[in-house]
């Protein structure tokens, strides 16, 4: 496991692939008709270079296929610009997949697998792709140098994290240390109740772009919980609402436990028929709170409607 900040190493500038490639004998493409419109967040398009997947449809200068790699940070902040002072939009935890697009100056751009968020990262704080059998359960699990509780490790990996290793006992044995395997899922197995794995979080600071007990945002909690339960959501609450669609017959005087509620740039999951859990910017943590009052809060912005729909996922 890299022990650095992962966003201060220097690369030289590395284009994966050849750009406007995409198998034998094929390196010029047409349009079909006029450049589409796009969403940033989840297409890769930059004004200079473009994932290969869209060339048909938008275009770019040059076209460039993505190359695999894995998160080797417990967390590495994904960035809108290849800068320090760009803006957090999300994270990529350790083992997830991101698709590498370009490598200049010690900054990776591509997106990540699990939700197509585009955006950069530190270069070192990606490597070659693994194929995760396990995923943390827990809210965080300690690496461990050896099979021992008592033994020390090389860091602390949050809920969601994905690892490859063989089972040794009561341990988990992979080529940075050892994981408890009461702290872990199989991958692909479903890991209990969003609702209270969201219970769980209570009390975590918020961060912009967060989606671990260091801090989390609204939306990154809800795809974190609903994840863990096998549902893969959108990264940003807006697409989570367009992916999920809104159920036009919930009345919201028999909301229930579990159920998804959608504000203008905001979510939060149904703790019983009128608290909600949710990661609030007002409080800068995750709470509960009567679902009255963030009703009021969204209506006081001039929010009309103030919620924008709701999703049983129950």
């Amino acid at each position: 496991m890299t022990a650095g900040s992962g966003e201060h190493s220097a690369a030289n500038r590395v284009r994966m692939g050849r750009p406007g490639t995409v198998g034998a004998g094929r390196d010029r493409f047409g349009l079909t008709g006029t450049s589409q419109s796009f969403d940033p967040r989840v297409v890769a398009i930059r004004p200079d270079l473009a994932d290969i997947a869209v060339a048909g449809t938008h275009f770019a200068p040059h076209y460039a296929a993505p190359m695999m790699q894995s998160g080797v940070l417990p967390a590495a902040v994904l960035r809108s610009a290849p800068s320090l002072e760009a803006e957090q939009t999300s994270e990529l935890l350790f083992g997830e997949g991101f698709a590498l697009l370009d490598l200049t100056g010690g900054w990776a751009w591509g997106y990540c697998l699990a939700d197509h968020y585009v955006g950069y990262l530190a270069a070192d704080a990606i490597a070659a792709p693994i194929a995760p059998t396990h995923r943390v359960r827990m809210i965080e699990a300690m690496l461990h140098s050896t099979p021992d509780a008592t033994s020390g490790g090389p860091g602390v990996l949050p809920r969601g994290a994905l690892v490859m290793g063989e089972p040794e006992g009561e341990w988990l044995a992979t080529a940075h240390g050892y994981l408890p395997l009461a702290a872990l899922v199989e991958v692909g197995t479903q890991d209990g109740d969003p609702t209270g794995l969201a219970e769980e979080m209570i009390g975590t600071p918020y961060v912009w772009g967060g989606r671990t007990a260091k801090g989390i945002d609204c939306s990154g909690l809800v795809q974190l919980v609903w994840g863990a339960a096998g549902v893969q959501l959108p990264r940003d609450s807006d697409l989570q609402l367009a992916a999920l669609g809104a159920d036009r017959d919930v009345d919201p005087a028999a909301l229930a436990r579990g159920d998804l509620v959608f504000f203008p740039g905001h979510v939060g999951i149904m703790a019983d028929d009128r608290n909600i859990i949710h990661a609030s910017r007002r409080w800068m943590a995750v709470k509960v709170e009567p679902l009255a009052d963030v009703v009021a809060r969204s209506a006081a912005k001039d929010h009309d409607p103030p919620v924008s729909g709701y999703k049983r996922l129950r």
